[in-house]
């Protein structure tokens, strides 16, 4: 299980980077801070799955996590979302550290 945790951080991550550096770049032909939120990367990359995700989240969940939930993280900047998600996915496949007691080898 923490494998599996390892790599969905490790592609989050990957995505992170991706979306930051398209961010960057925007930036720079701009000449001031371009920042795209989730919604319009995902929209423009992919409607198919965010129409199935819309439609997921309308058929399961009441209307109200998808309204203020969903909405206000997808209006978030994507690099920031995916780097959230593999900090999640990262801690929760992280093994800690046996402190050195007074019994340790």
């Amino acid at each position: 299980m923490r494998f599996v945790a390892r790599v969905v951080s490790m592609i989050f991550l990957v995505f992170a980077v991706i979306a930051g550096l398209v961010d960057a770049i925007q930036s720079v032909a701009a000449g001031q801070p371009v920042l795209t939120p989730l919604m319009d990367a995902w929209s423009s990359n992919s409607p198919e799955t965010l129409a199935l995700f819309q439609g997921l989240f309308a058929s399961y969940l009441p209307a109200w996590v998808w309204d203020p939930g969903a909405l206000w993280v997808l209006a978030q900047p994507a690099f920031a979302v995916f780097l959230v998600l593999s900090l999640i996915f990262y801690l929760a496949g992280h093994r800690r550290t046996r402190p050195a007691g007074r019994f340790a080898a």
